[in-house]
């Protein structure tokens, strides 16, 4: 795990929208895509279209959408998270 993927995890134990990550990591949408990606592609984190409705596998468009949706670490990245 990176330390920019710990990062990003440790900001999200509750679901959380791209803006709230862009303020509390102070980076930019287009430099915590690329990380975001990674931890969806490892499985650490879930999509969500709000609060409450998570973003399916085949309903994901995240290189598109990824500044629409609302984050959360999955349970296999919360392991990770808190293994490091």
């Amino acid at each position: 795990m990176t330390d920019e993927e710990f990062d990003v995890l440790d900001e999200l134990y509750f679901v959380q929208p791209l803006a709230y990550l862009t303020e509390e990591l102070s980076m930019s949408a287009e430099e915590i895509k690329p990380i975001l990606k990674q931890l969806l592609e490892k499985g650490w984190v879930k999509c969500l279209h709000n609060m409450n409705d998570e973003v399916f596998e085949d309903e994901l468009n995240f290189d598109a959408d990824f500044e629409k949706y609302y984050y959360l670490a999955s349970k296999k990245g919360l392991l990770a998270h808190n293994g490091r």
